[in-house]
């Protein structure tokens, strides 16, 4: 059997990219320094932060949620609180909101749930169902629901009081993120990517990604391994996503390729300053309707918001 590259005791996991085998506890340790150096790399937080953790319940964010916490304790002006959105999604959500408050209460971190339906006054069923029966559904739901959690979390983690707001996103989304915004040749999203987005309004929250550099794969080691909770359900909006596409052929390049992804986080990397060009030339306002920061007069939530209740009321034009 292998023996672990660093104790030698024997190794459970070995990293295709890096040619290391690994034992549990020394694992789940060069996890945990990974995102250390990814925080320190890109000076993501500050001893200072009141940092808003996005949890969903799901493997990334508990998992997010559980390093962060063990950092915290060298930087104890750094506070955390965490922040959950409940979209609405039967048979889905229910479960991971278990976890979510689980985890957080036993970890002792300051837990509040926001809902679509109070937020919107649509839960998402709700706006796909109302969408659907009108014939309105040109984008995927994934569309719907990012554009909806992206200002719900930004709410949030404005009530929590938070200078940053942290969210799960690992390599792996990363790199299908990038490639994804390659094929639709969308330059707004790509300003989106990165391992931190800055302040870009004074109503925008800036937002992390401690967990960019960390596959897929090892966040399910580690949660495995610290015993944390799986969610065990799929979303049923995500089965058409184009993201499953991308995925699909990332991880087929990766079988043959094991540094493929890291090489998209790299290059994106380089392109940032680029995408800083951008992000200068495109002016954000308040949106006049509910204030959030918007490149246009009304901001995408509210236009869609405006169609569902014109839907409802029967007024909606084509």
């Amino acid at each position: 059997m292998a023996k672990c590259f660093y104790c030698r005791n024997q190794a459970v996991t070995f990293r295709p990219y890096s040619g290391e085998y690994l034992c549990s506890s020394c694992f789940l340790k060069s996890v945990e320094r990974k995102v250390q150096r990814t925080i320190n790399k890109y000076s993501l937080l500050e001893e200072t932060d009141i940092v808003a953790v996005a949890v969903s319940g799901g493997k990334d964010s508990l998992t997010l949620l559980t390093i962060l916490n063990k950092l915290e304790q060298r930087f104890n002006e750094t506070k955390l609180t965490a922040v959950t959105i409940d979209e609405g999604i039967k048979n889905y959500r229910e479960e991971s909101l278990k976890f979510a408050e689980s985890v957080t209460s036993e970890l002792k971190i300051p837990h509040k749930v926001y809902s679509f339906k109070k937020l919107f006054g649509y839960d998402f069923d709700e706006v796909i169902e109302t969408l659907r029966e009108y014939g309105f559904d040109k984008s995927s739901p994934c569309s719907y629901c990012g554009l909806l959690r992206r200002v719900a979390l930004n709410i949030a983690a404005k009530d929590a009081g938070a200078t940053k707001l942290a969210t799960a996103h690992n390599l792996d989304d990363e790199s299908q993120t990038v490639i994804m915004n390659f094929l639709r040749a969308d330059y707004i999203r790509a300003l989106r990517t990165g391992p931190k987005l800055e302040k870009i309004h004074p109503g925008f929250i800036p937002r992390v990604k401690p967990l960019i550099e960390i596959p897929e794969r090892e966040i399910i080691l580690y949660a495995y391994f610290s015993k944390l909770p799986l969610h065990s359900q799929t979303c049923p909006y995500a089965q058409d996503a184009f993201r499953n596409d991308v995925r699909a052929f990332l991880n087929k390049m990766e079988l043959t390729r094991p540094e493929v992804k890291y090489n998209i986080l790299h290059i994106n990397n380089r392109l940032r300053s680029v995408y800083m060009n951008l992000e200068a030339q495109l002016s954000l306002n308040a949106c006049i309707e509910c204030g959030e920061p918007t490149s246009q007069e009304l901001c995408k939530k509210c236009q869609l918001l405006k169609i569902l209740n014109q839907i409802k009321a029967g007024t909606h034009k084509t």
